[in-house]
């Protein structure tokens, strides 16, 4: 899970909870508080502001091939390729489509996960082979 939103008012009481249920929480880019909560950091396109920190582990998005090598150069255990499709939450943004989505996944050389445009008319259409993770927002795939 990653936490982008209001985290310092969240972050603590969602660490607690993601380590009950032995669920892991990234916190996008704030790596003092990600430390605080010993969770990992989640870097925008692979961008990390504090290589050294030591944090539990780090996750990364990514939108094209130097991108996704930059996240593997920062550490990134799992990168969030998008968007796969095209979709609300940024208009006017072109999706990768299936074909260059999986090509990238591909040459992640460790873990990728599917983000944006998903829904259930399309998911299915994911490689499951490469896909780790598929995004989901309210219940259905965003």
């Amino acid at each position: 899970m990653v936490l982008r939103h209001d985290q310092r008012r969240l972050g603590p009481d969602l660490a607690r909870l993601c380590r009950a249920r032995r669920v892991k929480l990234a916190i996008a880019g704030d790596w003092r508080l990600a430390q605080r909560l010993r969770a990992g950091l989640h870097l925008r396109a692979g961008r990390d502001p504090a290589f050294q920190a030591r944090v539990a582990f780090r996750t990364s998005s990514a939108h094209s091939l130097p991108e996704l090598r930059r996240a593997r150069r920062a550490g990134a255990v799992l990168v969030f390729l998008s968007p796969v499709f095209p979709t609300r939450s940024h208009p006017g943004a072109k999706g990768l489509g299936l074909c260059r989505w999986a090509a990238l996944a591909r040459r992640a050389g460790g873990a990728a996960a599917a983000l944006g445009g998903i829904d259930g008319r399309c998911i299915g259409a994911l490689p499951r082979r490469l896909a780790v993770a598929v995004g989901m927002i309210g219940g259905a795939a965003a």
